[in-house]
């Protein structure tokens, strides 16, 4: 039986839906009476875990679930050993570098030496700004990110943005890009190898569902 590692939050409903797309019925997970972190699909060929993002690639990676799906913010800031297979193409949003609009700042290089920049991507963020040879201090926040420049803790974060909404509604702006991030289907590399259960099967029935939506 095939194991599906589904994110909590605003992927499940789009995941979802992709899998009742190829015969795979987990709304019970919509369900807000329904308490359960595992169910059996009813044609009793496959399962789902619900677990929080940043722990799909984990349960995936260590076999738990032979698929899964999860931002590829999420990839890019773990960096886990699993198959990246699809991009699904729902879930769009992108990782950026927001300042006060108050403030003097206008792009990254203009941050200064040993500023601080909140983040909960602390990999990523550390990445692009060692990339950009500018040293700072990443500070690790996992909460309301935003509250770093507003309360002086930081110069900047590096946050997710979907529609801005939450920036603009605290006073603050995207001054950089790192990169656009999309849901994409991952699988347990030697499942994925070894054709576990029918699994490519499933897999390329995802990948037409895909193409066809685009």
């Amino acid at each position: 039986m095939i194991t599906v590692a589904l994110p909590k939050g605003a992927l499940l409903k789009d995941c979802i839906r992709l899998f009742q797309a190829i015969g795979l019925d987990f709304s019970a997970f919509l369900d807000s009476s329904n308490r359960q972190l595992q169910i059996t699909d009813p044609t009793n060929t496959a399962k789902a875990l619900l677990v929080r993002t940043h722990d799909v690639p984990v349960y995936v990676e260590y076999g738990q679930a032979q698929l899964g799906i999860v931002g590829y913010d999420v990839l890019r800031e773990k960096t886990p050993q699993v198959a990246h297979l699809v991009d699904l193409g729902f879930g769009k949003c992108r990782l950026s570098v927001a300042v006060k609009e108050s403030s003097p700042y206008r792009s990254a290089l203009e941050l200064p030496l040993y500023g601080r920049v909140a983040s909960k991507f602390v990999h990523c963020a550390r990445e692009y700004f060692d990339a950009l040879d500018l040293p700072v201090e990443i500070v690790p926040l996992y909460g309301s990110v935003e509250l770093g420049p507003i309360t002086g803790m930081s110069e900047a974060i590096v946050d997710l943005v979907s529609t801005g909404r939450t920036l603009q509604e605290n006073g603050l702006i995207e001054i950089e890009v790192l990169f656009e991030s999309t849901a994409r289907l991952i699988a347990h590399p030697l499942s994925y190898r070894l054709d576990v259960d029918g699994l490519n099967e499933k897999i390329e029935q995802i990948r037409t569902q895909v193409l066809t939506a685009v």
